[in-house]
């Protein structure tokens, strides 16, 4: 009984040292971008009418491929799996390899199988970082949102009251201004499209335009991909200190 325990154990840790070499996650990577190819490939309909059959093989043939990978992973790892560092990246691994079956059972979400794309996200040490980056800053995130929105609704509130009569396709009732707000704040014709007409006819609305797009659209913003750039410098030195030790 233990010879059969240890020859398990012995099988377990080869296959691991074989999953976590570089190699290995680049042939995944690989994987996933051709799978990627594949569905890309798949949105068109002549592609997809000559060679419908051999992409459906081929794109069940990276589930496959994908189903035995984690399988590999989760007879390595065994409880570890959803335990240790990297539980939440795998078991987005999980989710995106069972909503693939999921959606092989029922035509309608189909689509759905564009989310391995997302795959790549967790192969790749890189975007790992940005993520968890993304993720750390999310308090700081709602405040300065929060920051955003009252800037928003006051600027739109006083828009309505400023311009409504003579521009209602703009700024006719409360939703109207702030869509057209949030155009002004992408910076798409804003100038040209909206901010001159409007001057035309109230002169100095250049004022509210001006100060909505530096509070907005220049500080607000600029904290929020501030706050993501700190965080990831925190990541960074963390993990090449982690590295050191």
């Amino acid at each position: 009984m233990s010879s059969l325990t240890n020859a398990r154990i012995t099988t377990r840790s080869k296959l691991q040292s074989i999953i976590e070499t570089k190699a290995w996650n680049y042939a995944i990577i690989a994987v996933i971008l051709f799978n990627s190819l594949l569905l890309g490939l798949n949105t068109s309909s002549q592609i997809k009418a000559n060679f419908g059959g051999l992409l459906n093989a081929l794109d069940m043939l990276c589930l496959v491929i994908f189903t035995i990978e984690l399988v590999l992973r989760i007879f390595c790892y065994r409880l570890a799996f959803f335990t240790n560092s990297d539980k939440w990246w795998n078991i987005f691994d999980f989710l995106i390899v069972a909503i693939s079956f999921v959606a092989i059972e029922y035509s309608v979400l189909r689509t759905l199988r564009t989310l391995r794309i997302l795959r790549l996200i967790s192969s790749v040490p890189a975007m790992r970082v940005v993520v968890d980056a993304v993720l750390k800053t999310i308090p700081a995130m709602l405040s300065i949102s929060a920051l955003l929105s009252i800037f928003y609704y006051v600027y739109g509130v006083l828009c309505v009251e400023f311009f409504a009569e003579k521009f209602p396709e703009w700024f006719g009732t409360l939703p109207r201004a702030l869509y057209t707000l949030f155009q002004i704040m992408t910076l798409e014709s804003w100038s040209m499209g909206i901010v001159r007409p409007v001057m035309e006819v109230y002169p100095y609305a250049w004022i509210v335009f001006v100060s909505y797009i530096v509070l907005v659209g220049m500080i607000a913003l600029n904290l929020i991909v501030g706050v993501i750039v700190n965080s990831l410098n925190e990541i960074t030195q963390s993990k090449n200190a982690n590295n050191d030790l």
